[in-house]
Order: structure tokens, then sequence, then C-alpha cells
């Protein structure tokens, strides 16, 4: 069985609260795009353990620690599923706030879920990828979703954006969630998000925040750069996405848009 996985973009991002487990509440709108993503081949095996390879981009971690093997061994656990030779082809940049591993922890539980004949309910798969990552929940469904608390309780997202391009900039380096969260303060602002997605796009760049940008941008410079370079081709926003370092602008139009700067990777796809 071949899955695609494909990222994800958080449309504004609250950070509210840090909590008493260490995590942080957040308030935030996730949307799936496309542009890129990475391809998970999964093949059962007779041997009753789960091999993994991986090609692509290089991996900073052992192959125990993949989110995909931890979640065949959680599923193992619960479900007694059998063993499993799986490939993945990793094309989703890390570092970049696009959730590239958690979309792959969630193709490998919906994979696990039909090889194995286990007939899991959606809402049965989102449980287990609950237990694995605060985002993987969201790329089980994979619809414009709110997701609040450390981002496991979701909503579904009323919004149209058909028609709207995305431009996704990944500059050359990665931010590791550790060194986002230093330097933010949280806060609670006046107007929820979902509030403020009512207000016509035209006021969203001045309205709509990601709260990682206010540390962020002071010591990553390429990022306010790339932030204007959006804008000044015509994105009516531009923003961070998740924790970065992938910087992303939604256009009107399909925008004509390269690299510009050392090292920067650009996907472009329509929502």
């Amino acid at each position: 069985m071949i899955l695609k996985a494909y990222p994800k973009i958080n449309l504004g991002l609250d950070i509210l609260r840090r909590r008493a487990d260490g995590y942080h509440d957040i308030d935030t709108l996730m949307l799936p795009v496309g542009g890129v993503c990475d391809t998970l081949e999964i093949l059962p095996s007779e041997g009753g353990g789960c091999h993994l390879q991986i090609e692509g981009l290089a991996v900073d971690c052992a192959s125990d620690r993949n989110l995909v093997v931890k979640a065949w061994m959680l599923m193992k656990e619960k479900y007694g599923i059998g063993g499993v030779e799986m490939r993945l082809d990793k094309r989703i940049p890390f570092g970049a706030g696009l959730g590239g591993g958690s979309a792959d922890a969630a193709a490998a539980i919906k994979g696990f879920n039909e090889i194995f004949s286990l007939g899991l309910t959606t809402d049965e798969m989102v449980d287990i990828a609950a237990r694995l990552g605060s985002d993987i929940p969201f790329f089980i469904h994979s619809t414009p979703t709110f997701c609040r608390g450390r981002g496991e309780v979701m909503t579904p997202a009323d919004i149209d954006l058909s028609g709207v391009w995305c431009v996704i900039s990944k500059p050359a380096f990665g931010i590791s969630t550790a060194e986002a969260y230093a330097g933010v303060v949280p806060h609670i602002p006046e107007v929820s998000l979902e509030e403020r997605l009512r207000l016509p796009r035209s006021e969203w760049q001045s309205a709509i925040v990601n709260d990682f940008e206010g540390s962020l941008f002071g010591s990553h410079t390429a990022l306010p750069n790339i932030k204007r370079e959006l804008q000044r081709r015509g994105a009516f926003y531009a923003s961070l996405s998740g924790s970065g370092s992938a910087m992303y602008g939604l256009f009107d139009h399909r925008p004509d848009y390269s690299p510009i700067f050392a090292g920067e990777e650009v996907f472009i796809c329509q929502l």
C-alpha cells in the first residue's frame, strides 16, 4: 500500500497560556496544503517486527523513534497487528512548521487500519493519533480545522478558500519547537481567532497573527524579509506556519514566485 502524506499551514496561531503539564494551550486554524508530500509504502511481513527504510531528506533521529514506527508499536500493543516493511520517501522539510512527521504518522495509522482490516472509525484513529502527538489528529481528517487545547481539541472550520493559491517558502534553516516556545509570551486576545477570520480578507494581515513571529523574527531576520517579499509579490496574507521556519503567502491568483534567498525552497499549490 502506498500513501501520500501532505503538510499543513496555520492560519493564525494564538498561544493562550502555559499549562501545568508543560504544554501550551493554543488556538489555530490548520489547513491542508499540497505542493510537496511524503510517500509512505507499507507492506505486511511475516517476521512480526517493523522495519523502516527512509529515502529522500535525511532524518535526524533513529528509526525506532520515527513516528510511523511509534504508530506501529502502539497499534501492535492495542490491536495485535502483524509485522510490516515500510519505506518512507521524505520530501516535506524538517523544522518548518509544516507537520511532516505528524502527517506521516497519520498516514501510517490509516494504512495499518486498512492493511490489517481493523475497521476502526475516524474517531478511533483520532484517539490513537492523540496519544502520539498534538498535531497528528488533524492529519487523520486533513480538512480545515480549528485546533485548540494543545492542538488535539478539533472543530471543523467553515471557511471557503477555494481558488486561493498558496506559496510556501522554506529558508535554509529549521527551527525546533523548543526554540520557538522559549521566546513566546502567552496571552489571550480580546477577539477570538474564529471571529477575526470572519473579517474581510483585506483585514486579515493586521488582525490575524502567529504569536511565534514576535520572537523568531528578531532572531531569524530572513523570516520578515520573506514575509515582505510575499506581500510585495501580491499576497493578501503572509505568515509563519506553526513554529516555523516556513513562511507562506495566500494569493488570489497563481503567483509568479521563485526562490530569491540562498537555500530557499519554494512550493506552490492551490487550496
